[in-house]
């Protein structure tokens, strides 16, 4: 039973890894488009598909004193009801530790351990207070749970926490992988409040991706467990990755200390738009 699941997963995975033209529009910043169609004249080429869907998520901006954290998509695996499960809504997401899996599954993803910060500030760099993260990543394996094949039956390195007086959160977690064509990465989603993020109604204010450093990834990619990304990375850069390389993730880089020993910490500050609670964020396209 478990393998006919899994067989049915990936083909899943098959279909939603590429929607075509119009989902990469939708998922897709203004900067990325005018750097993928070589400028603003191309881009009119494209900006009835681009314009078809009106609750995408805006460009990044910078109209206060700081430069807007990049959009970037949600990739195939999220689990927030766009594509396949939705996780916001369940009895025990709310929660700082996310490496063993909630509610009736049993497994605790191994690894390295890293604890994430998110500090969410406004463009004026205030602190947004009472708003939520949902945060999610891969496994040190390269495996997204409730997705890919053997992890369909956990749900592993997903959670939501609400940011506190100074617009923090934090997650205890491992050291996510890096697998083929991609940089060593994590996913988040930014809420206005913690009942949007737990209601499944939303609305997402920010979609983007935490880059972890290279230093660190090298040093954790030599220990037991990570081998696959030893290769993947070495093929890989900020600059090649597809998502951060249009700026090799200029307001996507965290800070990262510790050791393989002790675990490490990560630290992002990301400023938002339109994220304070109450305020009327802009809407992501329900696939992203």
């Amino acid at each position: 039973m478990q393998e006919q699941k899994d067989q049915d997963n990936a083909a899943y995975v098959r279909r939603v890894h590429d929607k075509g033209l119009q989902f990469d529009l939708r998922t897709m910043s203004r900067r990325r488009l005018l750097a993928a169609f070589g400028g603003a004249g191309a881009l009119a080429l494209v900006g009835g598909v681009a314009a078809c869907d009106s609750t995408a998520e805006e460009a990044t901006g910078t109209t206060g004193d700081l430069t807007e954290v990049e959009s970037e998509t949600a990739g195939p695996f999220p689990a927030d009801g766009s594509n396949g499960p939705d996780v916001r809504t369940e009895q025990g997401i709310v929660r700082k530790d996310i490496r063993p899996s909630y509610g009736d599954a049993s497994g605790t993803a191994e690894g390295v351990p890293l604890e994430f910060s998110l500090v969410v500030t406004d463009l004026d760099g205030a602190a947004v207070t009472g708003a939520a993260v949902y945060a999610w990543h891969c496994d040190r394996e390269g495996n997204y749970s409730l997705y890919s094949s053997g992890v369909t039956d956990q749900n592993y390195l997903r959670g939501i926490q609400e940011t506190d007086s100074t617009g923090k959160v934090s997650f205890t977690s491992i050291f996510p992988a890096c697998y083929s064509g991609r940089w060593p990465h994590i996913h988040f989603e930014v809420y206005s409040s913690l009942v949007n993020a737990t209601s499944g109604d939303g609305p997402i204010v920010k979609t983007s991706q935490i880059a972890l450093p290279s230093t660190a990834a090298d040093a954790v990619y030599a220990t037991d467990g990570y081998s696959r990304s030893v290769s993947n990375l070495s093929q890989v850069s900020l600059a090649t990755d597809t998502v951060f390389g249009d700026d090799s993730a200029a307001t996507e880089l965290a800070t990262v200390t510790g050791s393989v020993t002790d675990g490490y910490l990560a630290t992002l500050t990301i400023a938002i738009d339109g994220g304070a609670p109450g305020s009327a964020p802009p809407s992501r396209t329900a696939a992203s």
